[in-house]
């Protein structure tokens, strides 16, 4: 079994990826972290480079930790839901971790943030982690 973990390089992901890697080792579980990036126009190569560098980091660290561990960056132009979701339906994950950032409450009646995708879309249970103050 895997536990999935979408992350991109913030404090919330952060806080998501250390989560899953805890759960992952208390569960003996396979971690695959996804880095999903919708990609064109606005994606640009120092920002793909930045991106690289920070998930080699990132294999660095799970590395040292021992975890049996994938490390994906995705550039298919689909929404990070999307990808997140699939992967955990390929992998017949136990769970999804995601990390959850604060927003005011005009932002919490937006619809269509990813976060709100995972969750209800994902035919698996979500672990959403809110990041150290």
């Amino acid at each position: 079994m895997a536990i999935v973990v979408g992350y991109v390089p913030t404090k919330e992901g952060r806080a998501a990826l250390r989560r899953a890697a805890d759960e992952a080792l208390l569960r003996k579980s396979k971690l695959i972290v996804i880095n999903s990036n919708r990609g064109g126009r606005d994606y640009d190569s120092d920002e793909a480079q930045r991106f690289e560098t920070d998930l080699v980091r990132v294999q660095g660290e799970l590395e040292e930790q021992g975890l049996e561990h994938e490390v994906r960056q995705l550039v298919r132009g689909n929404e990070p839901a999307e990808d997140l979701i699939a992967v955990a339906e390929a992998e017949q994950a136990e769970f999804i971790v995601i990390g959850l950032r604060r927003r005011t409450p005009v932002g919490k009646l937006i619809l269509g943030s990813n976060a709100q995708r995972i969750l209800l879309d994902a035919s698996c249970p979500v672990l959403a982690v809110k990041a150290d103050a």
